[in-house]
């Protein structure tokens, strides 16, 4: 029997490309454009799956799938968005939809969660408690997996790693971990563990008792025991010693904390986050960390992707943090970035992340007063090191126009990930042209790599 799909998005272009789309798979399909046809159709039929944008011009596809739920149980719901966040996805998790797709999304991605939509029942997850904003920004699909998978794991009591390069907002996910999990209202207890010396490090952990050692004059709470009903954050975690590897292990198994010079511990319930930059996974099996802690603590792990590889969010990236500190400034009007400025913000590696970016923003709104300078801007920015390697081809080397024309290609793709339709702008061709070219030259092109 022919599936029935009931598609409402407010962009008809984008609306009549997803039925055509689902219709050329076999599907039978309803389109339509608002909130109030939507619920209409769902009163005078029964469907199987509804593909709705949350932001209706009338509506939200969040109140769409509570009427849903009313008239067609057994339908299933995919929510999308073009502004994906935490909290987006959370609420979409909440609500029982089967999925949550972030514009742009390939029509390749839409129908492989169509088709896994309509082979099972749907999911039913625990309602997610919905906390402040998280101020973690992008649409990219890497980020919105993060999303996504704080959604899933944030009522969860099970220990969390997140792993990712400095400046990638390890910290930030964290918290959203905490503000959506079990206790948002309890503490949020950060604790660096390679900013502290390894001598103080227990106390700061586990705490101590008053005469445990020279200079213990009061009794001192951890920060574990501080995180209590709450969540503790282990920051850096790989910088940790074996000796409180084991003792962290302990507490993981038994949930209990002892005290430096206690004689017996106490049970306290919090959430463990532990944060890396490092390959733990790596280490354990090269013996320099313990495998049964690395293992105890990664019971979910959250990778979250560099700035580099999700160019297309550094635009809504620097609007928010623009807006952020005009407000935090006490400043009227500072005008948005340009499109000479946000081309030069793209073209970087930002080897410090979204953390350096933020920190260009800030530093153009103090300094320029304004993220519309081009020039300003540059001023602001460190000189990033040269990456060719010595043994590259270069253009003095003996090559063909040919050979020299495919280094170029292939030097522009691996600098945009890969994206085609950036990098035929920056090479000043159609698109066409550079498929034209790639085929000539040998080259090859993911069409995963560019979406609609």
């Amino acid at each position: 029997m022919t599936a029935s799909i009931l598609v409402v998005d407010d962009d008809l272009p984008l609306r009549e490309m997803m039925t055509m789309t689902l219709v050329k798979e076999g599907y039978e399909v309803t389109s339509v454009g608002s909130a109030a046809a939507a619920r209409d159709a769902l009163a005078l039929g029964s469907f199987d799956l509804v593909v709705t944008d949350i932001y209706l011009g009338d509506g939200t596809g969040i109140d769409l799938l509570t009427t849903c739920r009313e008239l067609t149980p057994e339908a299933k719901v995919i929510l999308v968005t073009a502004h994906g966040t935490v909290e987006t996805a959370a609420s979409a998790q909440a609500s029982g939809a089967f999925d949550y797709l972030a514009k742009p999304f390939s029509l390749d991605r839409l129908l492989e969660r169509v088709t896994a939509a309509l082979a099972r029942r749907p999911d039913r997850p625990a309602p997610v408690n919905l906390g402040p904003e998280s101020m973690i920004i992008g649409n990219d699909p890497t980020i919105v997996e993060v999303y996504k998978a704080v959604a899933r794991v944030a009522p969860r009591p099970v220990p969390v790693l997140i792993r990712g390069e400095t400046g990638t907002g390890k910290e930030l996910v964290a918290r959203a971990l905490h503000l959506f999990g079990a206790n948002p209202d309890g503490p949020f207890v950060a604790i660096n563990c390679g900013a502290i010396p390894e001598n103080l490090l227990e106390s700061e952990l586990f705490g101590h008792r008053r005469g445990a050692f020279t200079g213990a004059v009061s009794d001192h709470k951890g920060a574990i025991e501080a995180a209590r009903n709450g969540t503790v954050l282990l920051d850096e975690v790989g910088e940790l010693p074996p000796l409180l590897q084991v003792k962290l292990l302990r507490f993981l198994q038994s949930g209990e904390v002892r005290a430096v010079g206690a004689e017996r511990g106490v049970e306290v319930p919090a959430r463990v986050v532990a944060a890396t930059h490092r390959d733990l996974a790596a280490e354990a099996a090269a013996g320099t960390f313990r495998e049964d802690f690395y293992y105890r603590l990664s019971a979910f792990e959250i990778v979250l992707p560099p700035l580099r590889t999700r160019r297309s969010d550094i635009p809504r990236l620097v609007e928010h943090f623009r807006r952020l500190y005009a407000q935090r400034f006490g400043l009227g009007h500072v005008p948005p970035a340009s499109a000479e400025v946000l081309r030069l913000l793209e073209a970087r590696e930002w080897p410090g992340n979204v953390r350096e970016l933020e920190n260009v923003v800030q530093r153009a709104i103090v300094d320029c007063g304004t993220l519309a300078d081009p020039a300003g801007v540059a001023r602001l920015l460190r000189p990033e090191p040269a990456h060719t390697p010595p043994t590259a081809p270069t253009i003095g080397d003996d090559l063909t126009l040919e050979e020299l024309e495919r280094l170029h290609i292939e030097a522009v793709l691996k600098r945009v990930g890969g994206h085609r339709t950036r990098a035929a702008t920056i090479l000043g061709i159609e698109r066409k042209s550079l498929y034209r070219k790639a085929e000539r030259l040998g080259l090859p092109l993911d069409p995963k790599e560019d979406e609609p």
